[in-house]
């Protein structure tokens, strides 16, 4: 299973994001490889099809798709039992990653 973490530099919300996704695939998955991929610029972003960072990607296949997503570079929001947020529960990722 190939994890991938997209983002970049200027994105307030990655670290956490790629903590809770080390959490999640310990829980998951009994593993904690993630792959970070640092998106520089807006031409890299088209070519990744970048919805947004962070984004969560398992086997190049979206973790949270959605048919509204900016893309760019741009932040992107998850929608968590707290209400918005830049990235998703760790509860959330393992339940996704569980789909997988």
């Amino acid at each position: 299973m190939r994890v991938e973490l997209l983002y970049f530099d200027g994105c307030p919300s990655w670290r956490e994001a790629e903590s809770r996704l080390i959490v999640a695939l310990g829980r998951a998955c009994g593993t904690s490889t993630v792959e970070r991929v640092c998106v520089t610029d807006e031409a890299h972003a088209a070519a990744l099809e970048f919805p947004g960072s962070p984004t969560f990607r398992v086997d190049g296949a979206d973790l949270f798709p959605t048919a509204d997503a900016v893309g760019g570079l741009s932040c992107r929001l998850y929608r968590t039992p707290e209400g918005l947020s830049g990235a998703p529960t760790v509860a959330q990722l393992v339940e996704a990653l569980a789909g997988r």
